[in-house]
């Protein structure tokens, strides 16, 4: 397609050079239309304020001694914002276009960890990918993931409702705490499950407001691993290997509304009629599949170890469910 540069260019140089680098690396993924976008919200980043870009004066050089290699110093002085403007006028036809930022961030940014599986690292994704339906059925997208069942000393599990923006299973009850390990160091470690269990007290604190020091490392209990595959909305799923860790503690609780729409504890009872409702629509109540998946064929007699303080005899890390 024909390459589309602005009727007027900021005057400095090294603007004008990164912009049409820019457009001209983009313009291969675009359509007419996400490229008439892209070149307005680059114009106008380029020329509204020079402090988009980490660029010096210096940098406006007469275009015949422009130096070749102040090429590969301009690719790299993007800022955040120019990059969000590319990202954003990349995505504006597709049906996602009104993702909420929060979670427009968190799918861009999170590297999940891809296994295979018997759960051996194989790669790593961006989040974004990682849930893309027609994705997960090409069968490359399993990733590791984990569930956090927290119960206090009552011995109540506390769960969550989801928020309206999550890009997956939006208002769907759960257990208390259901993310991602990232493909960083701190969370690859696989000695004890330590990275899973560094991910899980960094989710949290970002979901719930539960401050580390509530929550241990070493008080997580993995109990067991599941495969599941599921679902959201056509476009949205899940094919996870998920690590169902649980954990006894009185916490403080201050939910993130940008993840998390409402909290309660349960006891066993309250669960049940829970369940009831869900399976009989009352009340619009949805239950997320993996949480549905663990009460189904794990949670209730786990519950009893959790009551007697012996669920680590419950531990079982050499197997993982195939759940699909």
């Amino acid at each position: 397609m024909d390459k589309i540069y602005p009727h007027t260019l900021n005057n400095n140089l090294a603007d004008s050079l990164l912009y049409a680098e820019t457009i001209d690396q983009m313009s291969p993924l675009l359509n007419t239309s996400s490229a008439l976008r892209l070149s307005r919200s680059l114009a106008s980043s380029f020329s509204s304020t020079k402090s988009h870009l980490f660029l010096s004066s210096s940098c406006a050089l007469h275009p015949r001694r422009f130096p070749h290699s102040s090429l590969a110093s301009l690719r790299a002085s993007l800022s955040f914002r120019t990059q969000s403007t590319i990202a954003t006028a990349t995505m504006g036809d597709a049906p996602d276009a009104g993702m909420d930022a929060v979670q427009r961030r968190l799918m861009f940014e999170d590297e999940c960890i891809l296994v295979d599986e018997s759960d051996n690292v194989v790669g790593h994704e961006s989040k974004y990918n990682c849930h893309l339906w027609e994705k997960i059925l090409t069968g490359n997208m399993l990733h590791r993931a984990f569930s956090v069942f927290l119960f206090n000393t009552k011995y109540e599990l506390l769960l969550q409702q989801r928020s309206a923006t999550k890009v997956t299973f939006p208002l769907v009850w759960t257990n208390t705490c259901c993310s991602h390990p990232l493909y960083r160091e701190s969370e690859l470690i696989s000695e004890d499950c330590l990275g899973v269990r560094n991910a899980a007290q960094r989710k949290l604190l970002d979901e719930l407001g539960i401050p580390a020091e509530d929550v241990p490392v070493d008080q997580f209990i993995p109990l067991s691993r599941m495969l599941y595959k599921a679902p959201s909305d056509g476009k949205w799923g899940e094919h996870e290997l998920d690590y169902l860790l649980f954990i006894v503690r009185d916490v403080n609780v201050h939910p993130n509304p940008d993840e998390v729409a409402d909290v309660k504890y349960v006891n066993r009872d309250q669960l049940k009629e829970l369940l009831r409702k869900a399976d009989a629509g009352e009340e619009g109540l949805k239950l997320s599949p993996w949480f549905r998946l663990v009460v189904d064929n794990f949670l209730f007699k786990w519950w009893d170890h959790v009551e007697k303080g012996t669920f680590k005899e419950a531990s079982d890390m050499e197997t993982i469910h195939m759940l699909t």
